[in-house]
């Protein structure tokens, strides 16, 4: 911004966008809200709201970080080309994906243990997606029964981390479809727990042991404290893992929770290929880094992959999906191919559908929003994130989402 510019008024920056998402008008926003103008602000504002133990758990990556630093980075190398004096005032960013149209190319991911973080979290971010016309991932390693998400959520799938017996695995997929899903998701890129230093050091464990860290966090975090953890004691009981069987799980303080959690390493493309004779609805694969990988999904019966390194929580050092995105587009096909790990603008929705994604999932933020603000607060990064999309789409001169190719970016730095 020039140096003689006159500073954006708070109108300017409450200013709905042209196009996108409807937003949430902003006499009806909190103040705490009014004060979040981005993605990136939610973090910061969630460190101060969460107990260090929970907020490591969500912020935190593995052993060195390298990959939830590498997911930043690799958006970081690529600049735009812009163009100029085009009519940008038809544009759209409504995305059709497997025969629905929705009102923006991003989604909500999967984020394990929501409700430690937000009230409800899991209902509170199906519920502000499917207001938006947007899709939202639940996940496997979720505190709320997927049937209750399933009824407040329209534009909900329902992500699975697959139990080790074929007889559980069939069980859990037709529970699944007994809710009334019609896309599962089945993330593949856990053959075992990865290794979360950081939790450990923050005082984080699962199963969830109370201790005098977290107590004196809850203590200092009284909007928590009340709002959280005590109103889901009060009202729903002691959280149990709902969904990693067609039964329900154990409590997250229960000794034996890892078991619902291990054996998965004897895992193959055959259990896939398992659950596709099964599940008659829409079949994606999260998980996918390497494109013969994708080939081989697709030749299982995938209708779709994401690609993800998991936001960087798996294994450390692996690369960003950002940098194998064209070559797993390339052998797509027509599968949809999507993007998940790292994004945080609509700059950055836009360089992944340049790379041949066709449509983005967005976790932390969302998570971090819902913990601040409940609902509200999901639909004001929604609202901002589309605002950024719309904007960026103008001044980049193109109209539609099928207008952003690999020649408006530029490879910058290193």
């Amino acid at each position: 911004m020039d140096s003689d510019a006159p500073r954006p008024t708070t109108t300017d920056l409450e200013a709905p966008p042209a196009r996108g998402v409807a937003p949430t008008p902003p006499a009806r926003l909190a103040r705490r809200l009014r004060r979040i103008l981005s993605l990136e602000d939610l973090e910061p504002a969630a460190r101060g709201f969460l107990p260090r133990p929970v907020f490591e758990f969500v912020s935190g990556g593995v052993e060195s970080n390298a990959s939830r630093a590498d997911n930043r980075a690799a958006f970081a190398e690529l600049g735009f080309v812009p163009r100029v004096l085009t009519d940008v005032s038809r544009r759209s960013q409504a995305t059709n994906l497997f025969g629905r149209t929705y009102a923006a190319p991003f989604g909500l991911a999967p984020m394990g243990m929501s409700a430690l973080a937000a009230y409800r979290g899991d209902l509170v971010l199906a519920r502000a997606a499917a207001a938006a016309n947007l899709p939202m991932i639940m996940s496997g390693s979720s505190l709320i029964p997927l049937e209750d998400v399933a009824r407040e959520g329209r534009t909900a799938w329902f992500q699975a981390y697959l139990p080790g017996e074929p007889e559980r695995i069939l069980a859990l997929v037709d529970r699944v479809e007994r809710a009334g899903f019609d896309t599962l998701l089945l993330t593949v890129d856990v053959a075992v727990s990865a290794n979360r230093e950081n939790n450990v050091r923050a005082g984080f464990s699962t199963p969830l042991r109370p201790n005098l860290r977290l107590a004196f966090d809850g203590l200092i975090r009284p909007r928590w404290l009340l709002g959280t953890a005590a109103r889901t004691l009060l009202r729903h009981g002691t959280p149990h893992f709902e969904n990693s069987y067609a039964t329900r799980g154990v409590p997250i303080l229960a000794r034996n929770v890892l078991r619902d959690f291990g054996a998965r390493d004897h895992l193959d493309w055959s259990h896939l290929e398992l659950i596709r004779r099964r599940w008659k609805g829409r079949l994606v694969i999260k998980g996918i880094m390497h494109k013969d990988d994708a080939r081989r999904a697709r030749e299982s019966g995938a209708d779709g992959i994401i690609v993800s390194n998991h936001g960087g929580r798996q294994l450390d050092g692996t690369v960003s999906p950002l940098r194998v995105l064209p070559e797993i587009a390339a052998v797509g096909g027509d599968m949809p191919v999507m993007f998940d790990s790292g994004v945080r603008r609509g700059t950055d929705v836009l360089k992944a559908l340049a790379l041949g994604a066709c449509f983005v999932f967005v976790g932390r933020p969302f998570l971090y929003a819902a913990a601040i603000g409940g609902e509200p607060g999901v639909r004001r990064g929604i609202d901002l994130l589309s605002q950024e999309i719309d904007r960026d789409m103008a001044l980049l001169g193109i109209n539609s989402l099928a207008e952003m190719r690999p020649e408006l970016l530029m490879r910058i730095g290193r």
